[in-house]
Formats: C-alpha cells, structure tokens, sequence
C-alpha cells in the first residue's frame, strides 16, 4: 500500500468512526424510528450496488463478452461489498417493528394489510431474507471465487463453469431483487399494490452497480494498474451507463403514469405521500439528477467515452441512487405507529414534511466510509485483470 493510499485510508477511518459514533446519537437523541429508518436507507445503497456489480458480472459470463473480460476483476470486486451487507441485513431485522405497520395490531386493522399476513409476517421475512443471503452468498463464491482462483491456476474450465452458472444466477437474481424491493420497500407502506417495482429497483441497483464499477475503473487506470484500456472500452461503460439511465426512467415514469391514469385507491395513495409539501421538491431532484443530467452529459459519443465526464456522471447517478432509496423509504415513516388511514391516504404519515439532518448526514459518513474502506479491500484483492481467463487477450484487443 503506497503512502496515499495509507493516508485515505486513515481519513475514511477516522470519518467511519465520526460516523458511527453519530449514528449511535441518533437511537437516543433522534429517536428509534429514525435510527432505522436510516440504516434501512444505507443498507439497501450497499446491497443494491453489491447486486448491480454481481449482475454485471454474470451478464458478462452470460453474454460470452469479450470486451469486458480486462475490466471484470472491478464488479467482481465491487460485489464483495455483499458479505459487508450481509450482516447488515440481518441486523435490519430489528427494525421490523419499529417501520413496518403489518408488525403492528393497528396495521392488521386494514383488510388489505391482513390480507397479506400469510405473506408479511415476522418469522417468514426472515426466512425470506436468510435464504437471499444464502444464495447471493452462494452465487458470489462460484462467479468470483472461482475468478480469483483461476488467476494461479489458468483453469479454462472455471470459465465454463460461470457460464453454465450464469443462467441460474439470473434466475437468483431476479427472484431475490424482487424480494428486496416488496420486504425491505413496498412493505412500509403495505396497503400498497404495484406490479413492476421490483424492476424499478433491479433498474436502479444495475445502474447503481454500473457507476461504482465506472468510478472503480477510472481510479485504477489513474494510478496505472488498468494499462491496455483503451477509449472503446470506456465507451462501452458510458454507453451503459447512458441506456439504464433511460430504462430506469422510463420504468419510474411508466409506473407513475399508469397509476395515474387508473386512479385506483390502493394505487395512488403512495405517490400523494411523494408529490405533496416538500417531498414534491425531491421527486423534481431525483428526476433532475438521475435522469436529465446524466441523459444529457452522455449524449454524445465523445462524452460516453471521456474519463472526466464519466467520473462526474458516475458520482452523481450513485448520489441519486440513494436520493431515490430516501424518496422511497422516508414518506413512510410514522406508519408503524399510528393507524393506517386506508388507500385514500388519508393518515397523518401519508405526506409527512422532508426530514434531513444531522442523523441522515451521520449515516452516510458511516456507511459511505465503511464501504469504501471494504471497497479499497476489496481492490487489492487478485490481480487487476483476470490474467487466467482464456480470453483476456482477446479482450485488450477489442476495437470498436
């Protein structure tokens, strides 16, 4: 480790612990609600960049890209960040009955929220949420595991064996995003009904998961530990990155609009909550940087291949990442609380003022700084290309 690298290692460890000594003052000073609330937030920012990372490196396999091939050691290793989350996740479980209204008598109250109790009960959660680590977990030994492995072997067959893997990975993946978007999202708000936000989420954790391997990408070439990267490379991260910007646009808009127009009771309550008092100001930010600016800064051919327009965009799409996970997951807070006032939004949690302060700014610095300093981890481990993948040669040799 180089001095610089020590020395920001230092600042990312003092600001942890700054962090985590502020988070441990909002449970008393704050309150519990919002100590979870929090931790929700940043737990799911990790776990959907984890995920993003993981799905980019089984699409690859998939695929049978070659391109990427010099590039996969960065998801690979941005995907570690799931054993990080993994005990977080089962520390989240604690705030069950603290945020979420079907843990509570008063929620039960609603026919629509006792309707789902065969499905939203504390005991069958937490299975749910044990069995998705389990296979993330699973799933991340055998796509890069088996990678690092095959840096001292040069075992051509560990590559077929991703290949075969990655199909049932999909599947995995599909089914787990799901889950995460319905337990740990929609069920704040359990009279809720939506058929397609789980791909909402899976469209945000992919580009979520893009930015950080972007971000990791560019900081690895400035310090010269990517040579070979040529500008057909980057172009084809920009030009991802451009194009999930677009599909989580478009899935965010299509669902907004359809309730909309439908105008069902069990529909339209949640977004009353988000586009009423200030959350209306949110909901104009989070369309303003997640997806008119960086639609805009990568429009052109130049830009999806410019080191420093990347950079920016990367930074801002991971920054409203978690804008978007707070404008899920704040409107619901006071839910568990009091009695849900039904469909028609009509509960006092339903369009709560904006909440911002010190706690949230305390969790980001403990969160942001643990998992940078996991990430930096993380970055020494293997080698910085695949050197044992039968077609990294291939790759470096990739023309647009």
């Amino acid at each position: 480790m180089s001095a610089s690298e020590r020395t920001s290692s230092r600042v990312l460890q003092i600001l942890t612990a700054a962090g985590a000594a502020g988070a441990a003052a909002v449970y008393f000073a704050a309150g519990p609600e919002r100590f979870w609330a929090n931790w929700l937030l940043w737990f799911l920012f990790l776990l959907t960049v984890s995920l993003g990372a993981l799905f980019i490196v089984a699409l690859e396999h998939l695929m049978n890209a070659r391109w990427s091939v010099p590039m996969r050691r960065v998801p690979e290793r941005i995907s570690g960040l799931l054993l990080f989350s993994a005990p977080l996740a089962l520390i989240a479980l604690l705030s069950l009955p603290v945020l979420y209204p079907w843990t509570t008598a008063k929620g039960l109250e609603s026919p629509l929220v006792a309707g789902k109790a065969g499905w939203l009960n504390i005991p069958f959660f937490a299975i749910r949420v044990v069995a998705c680590v389990g296979l993330w977990i699973l799933s991340y030994r055998v796509l890069v595991g088996g990678s690092l492995r095959q840096d001292a072997t040069g075992d051509p067959r560990i590559t077929v064996r991703a290949r075969r893997f990655a199909p049932a990975f999909m599947i995995i993946f599909a089914i787990t995003i799901t889950l995460v978007a319905f337990d740990w999202v929609s069920s704040l708000e359990p009279e809720w009904f939506s058929d397609i936000f789980g791909v909402y989420v899976f469209g945000g954790s992919f580009l979520a998961g893009l930015a950080a391997t972007t971000l990791a990408v560019l900081h690895l070439q400035d310090r010269g530990r990517l040579q070979g990267l040529r500008f057909d490379h980057l172009y084809n991260l920009g030009g991802l990155l451009f194009a999930f910007t677009v599909f989580w646009s478009y899935i965010g808009f299509a669902q907004y609009m359809l309730m909309w127009y439908a105008n069902i009771p069990e529909e339209v309550f949640w977004y009353v909550g988000r586009i009423e008092g200030g959350w209306l100001y949110v909901s104009i930010a989070l369309a303003v940087l997640h997806f008119l600016i960086p639609f805009f800064a990568l429009i052109t051919r130049d830009s999806k291949g410019d080191p420093r327009q990347l950079r920016r965009v990367a930074v801002l799409v991971l920054v409203a990442h978690a804008l978007d996970l707070y404008w899920l997951i704040f409107p619901a807070l006071g839910k568990a609380g009091e009695a849900l006032g039904g469909p028609s939004g009509q509960s006092s949690g339903a369009a709560r003022s904006v909440v911002f302060g010190w706690p949230e700014f305390a969790f980001a610095l403990l969160f942001v700084g643990g998992g940078l300093l996991w990430v930096c981890r993380e970055l020494r481990k293997g080698t910085d290309m695949p050197v044992g993948d039968p077609f990294l040669k291939e790759g470096l040799e990739f023309r647009l």
